[in-house]
């Protein structure tokens, strides 16, 4: 088995046709469908169902897939251990944050990672935290930095670097802003009741934050009022301190802002920054050491209300 056909097999399969994955792999889809050719007539049966351009696995292609998996697998692993041993410190570290907070701590980090590993090949992307699973569990990602409820994830190992409040934000010249503590003091907790009347503009619906703040509405038995979803907590808070809107967020991003007010919320509705990577999957000494500089940075830049 050739380990380059391998990854074109698995690319169909994970792209579900041959125009996608050649896309992805950067060759023409002629050159792909030959590929894929020879291999079926070299083992005497069809890997995929073709359907409109839609490619699904035969039984035997899930046999192959599964094994080509492994055998990947198996390779990128060798070789991240064969480099630590030889002290090479090259080789790549690809890595996933969700949108904005994730980037911030990254550039933080990395000047100081650069420092010990300037030749390893660091790729971080923004990505969904539902995606990071799904490339985790692929082996298509060294450490995703995921923000949502704690729970267990099927094949991944999760170690949590902070947990973390949500709180609820009004303008500063809102009739609820006088209740807000002064600053210093700990956060006057508000009653869901009080959300009742409010106009929200809050993170949009796939977001995995919806799924702390939806429930605070749904004990309360409340249908909130919401003018706007953006993909932004900072476009949030913005909308927030131009007097348009209130909103609910984690802490993070309501810290130090004046021309807004913060209250904590009944029940203290929290998530968890956590970095995960697979299972049983060997970690290079690079990636052990960006964990040690993320846990610091959390350490010190993490923060919850009093």
């Amino acid at each position: 088995m050739d380990i380059k056909q391998m990854n074109y097999i698995l690319t169909i399969a994970q792209e579900g046709g041959i125009s996608k994955a050649a896309a992805k792999l950067f060759i023409t889809q002629s050159a792909l469908d030959q590929q894929l050719l020879k291999l079926e007539n070299e083992l005497g049966t069809q890997l995929f169902y073709r359907s409109r351009g839609n490619f699904s696995l035969t039984a035997a292609g899930k046999v192959y897939v599964d094994y080509a998996r492994q055998m990947v697998d198996l390779k990128h692993e060798a070789y991240r251990i064969i480099h630590d041993m030889a002290d090479r410190q090259r080789g790549t570290l690809s890595l996933a944050f969700a949108p904005e907070r994730g980037m911030e701590m990254f550039m933080a980090v990395y000047p100081q990672f650069y420092q010990r590993y300037p030749k390893i090949n660091v790729i971080p992307r923004e990505i969904s935290v539902r995606r990071q699973v799904e490339m985790l569990q692929n082996d298509e990602l060294d450490l995703g930095f995921l923000s949502a409820r704690a729970q267990d994830r099927p094949g991944l190992l999760t170690t949590t670097l902070l947990e973390e409040e949500f709180v609820l934000i009004t303008p500063a010249d809102h009739p609820l802003a006088a209740l807000a503590a002064p600053p210093g003091a700990p956060l006057t907790v508000l009653d869901a009741e009080k959300l009742r009347e409010l106009t929200f503009c809050l993170i949009y619906r796939e977001s995995t934050q919806r799924e702390i703040i939806d429930p605070i509405f749904e004990r309360a038995g409340i249908k909130p009022d919401i003018f706007l979803e953006t993909a932004s907590n900072r476009a949030n808070v913005s909308m927030v301190e131009k007097g348009l809107s209130c909103s609910i967020m984690p802490y993070y991003y309501a810290r130090d802002r004046r021309k807004v007010a913060c209250f904590r919320l009944a029940g203290r509705p929290r998530w968890t920054v956590s970095v995960c990577c697979r299972r049983n999957r060997y970690l290079s000494k690079a990636a052990h050491y960006f964990i040690e500089l993320a846990v610091d940075y959390f350490r010190r830049e993490g923060s919850n209300p009093i």
